[in-house]
């Protein structure tokens, strides 16, 4: 798939799913000691290939094909990226030519399928709901609570969806203080690992509209485990189907919470953007 290049340079493929953007790096040949820093000069959008997230791409066991790691571009590894999995499993499936993978994450082994018409299919797993498994600091109902953010109060749920969100239901998405109130929701007391934060409004039993601010990130144009998160919150909660559609600032994924074993499916496209090299020795680490 990638090979290393000669004289200190070093192969990367920049991928994106909905315009979620991902600086991906083959290290199943060859090791590929990323640290924090280095992921953060990696995703630099002035100095570095500027993404969202920094994938490493590593040698399966216990029957995945690959294992996926995962940094943000504040250069923390966290557990799970819903947009990354699909952009990794369709590279794996065309160079094994398969019409499906097994991908291991921090937290388990996830199945990607080819969908057909370029759309991928990730069974994301089932979503989790106790309080400690999201993870939050104290005992508490996750389907409904109120959020004090600074002495606004707020609507809220969390859950784990292979990683921490905090869903937040309001009138109308499009106008939530994402840039405002993510951060802080991000670091709130509540959420000790920090959270992921999506801002949802509700169309119809079948349509979402989110926006979302990624945990280590900020705004994104899209959120993978966070459409899977909204999606799962609203039917909890009784607004939407199982099955529904959530509308991104960067396009349309396809979210069902299947009723026959509580997984979550989710189906998106995965897009290549090019192909390049870096002499990551060379890049400014702060």
């Amino acid at each position: 798939m990638l090979a290393y290049i000669g004289a200190g340079m070093t192969a990367f493929l920049k991928m994106h799913g909905l315009g979620n953007d991902f600086a991906v790096f083959d290290a199943r040949q060859a090791p590929l000691a990323l640290d924090a820093a280095l992921a953060r000069a990696i995703a630099d959008r002035r100095t570095g290939v500027g993404c969202d997230q920094v994938i490493v791409i590593e040698r399966g066991a216990n029957g995945a094909d690959a294992f996926m790691r995962i940094f943000n571009a504040d250069g923390g590894e966290v557990e799970h990226c819903g947009n990354a999995a699909r952009c990794v499993g369709r590279l794996l499936m065309e160079e094994m030519d398969r019409p499906e993978v097994r991908l291991a994450v921090a937290n388990g082994t996830i199945l990607v399928r080819d969908a057909g018409d370029a759309i991928v299919r990730v069974d994301m797993g089932p979503p989790e709901f106790d309080w400690r498994a999201v993870p939050l600091s104290r005992d508490m109902d996750t389907k409904a609570f109120a959020l004090d953010v600074e002495g606004t109060v707020l609507e809220a749920s969390a859950l784990s969806v292979g990683n921490p969100h905090c869903v937040l239901f309001v009138d109308d998405a499009e106008q939530a203080p994402v840039a405002e109130l993510g951060p802080k929701i991000e670091r709130h007391p509540l959420f000790p690992a920090r959270t992921n934060v999506e801002f949802v409004s509700v169309t119809d039993r079948g349509h979402l509209r989110m926006r979302v601010w990624e945990r280590g990130t900020g705004i994104t144009r899209a959120c993978g485990t966070g459409a899977c998160a909204a999606a799962v919150a609203a039917h909890r909660r009784g607004h939407v189907d199982r099955k529904v559609e959530v509308r991104l600032d960067g396009g349309v994924l396809t979210i069902e919470w299947r009723a026959s074993d509580g997984h979550i499916e989710m189906s998106g496209p995965a897009s290549l953007s090019y192909k390049g090299e870096i002499d990551l020795s060379g890049l400014e680490r702060a």
